[in-house]
């Protein structure tokens, strides 16, 4: 048994290799999360929800990162003020420091990608790139390797900041008119983990939830992870589950029939 998490490009690798034995595998790989806001939700939480999904604690270093957010047009616009407000109250500075809420990313090389990623959608028309936050003011730290947050509004669907994954601390906001348009924009991904739906309106909320292309799909929270309850993406997002028990007979056990004539 192989089991590996990583980019989807990796896990192909490992996946062709434990093919030429026929190992089975269970990959866990990119995602790209849409978390959908509708305009009856608790506002308070949502945002701050939101602050949490993207993981900015993590540079959006996170699989299950909420990098693409789509919000119900009647209150985009304070949306957006109320995250660029929150994400500027956030402290880039030391990791080891128990004030910094945000700190470096992984590797120069992934620094690099990240700041790809945000000219490409800084030079493209129509778009508005929000930089939050402030960079640390300690000399000590200016060969770290720390990125603003951006928050993008004005980019389409074909942009490649919504389709692939970034792995850093960027996230697109984009306005939404009905249930059935941003289903459509949420699926249109090849990626699969999670997803997250933000409504006071149950009945909308499951409806949606059963339709989202996602392995895991929460209501009013997000990167919620129980042991007793699977995990694991479709698509390009990954095979297989892991977490809870029912994962672990399925995919860690074989099933063995044994007959006896007793006769």
């Amino acid at each position: 048994k192989v089991t590996f998490t990583g980019s989807v490009e990796t896990g192909k690798i490992v996946y062709r290799a434990a093919a030429e034995k026929l190992i089975p595998v269970t990959l866990e790989l990119g995602g790209k999360s849409p978390m959908i806001v509708f305009a009856d939700c608790d506002f308070d939480k949502t945002v701050s929800g939101a602050l949490t999904s993207m993981r900015f604690t993590r540079q959006g270093q996170s699989c299950t990162a909420a990098s693409r957010i789509y919000v119900e047009r009647p209150i985009f616009d304070r949306f957006v003020t109320a995250m660029k407000d929150a994400v500027n109250g956030m402290v880039m500075g030391d990791p080891l420091d128990e004030k910094t809420d945000i700190g470096t990313i992984i590797s120069q090389g992934q620094f690099d990608k990240v700041k790809g990623f945000i000219a490409e959608g800084t030079a493209t028309a129509g778009a508005t790139a929000h930089v939050c936050s402030r960079m640390p003011e300690d000399p000590a730290l200016k060969k770290g390797l720390f990125l603003q947050p951006v928050i993008f509004t004005g980019l389409t669907r074909e942009s490649r900041l919504v389709q692939e994954e970034i792995f850093g601390p960027v996230t697109v906001i984009q306005p939404f008119d009905d249930p059935e348009s941003v289903l459509a924009e949420a699926n249109d991904s090849v990626y699969g983990l999670a997803a997250s739906l933000w409504t006071n309106n149950l009945k909308v909320g499951l409806d949606l939830a059963h339709r989202l292309e996602a392995g895991l799909v929460q209501i009013n929270q997000n990167l919620v992870v129980q042991a007793n309850l699977s995990y694991g993406g479709v698509k390009q997002s990954g095979l297989g589950k892991e977490a809870s028990l029912e994962a672990m007979l399925e995919h860690f056990t074989h099933k063995k029939t044994i007959m006896v004539n007793m006769g």
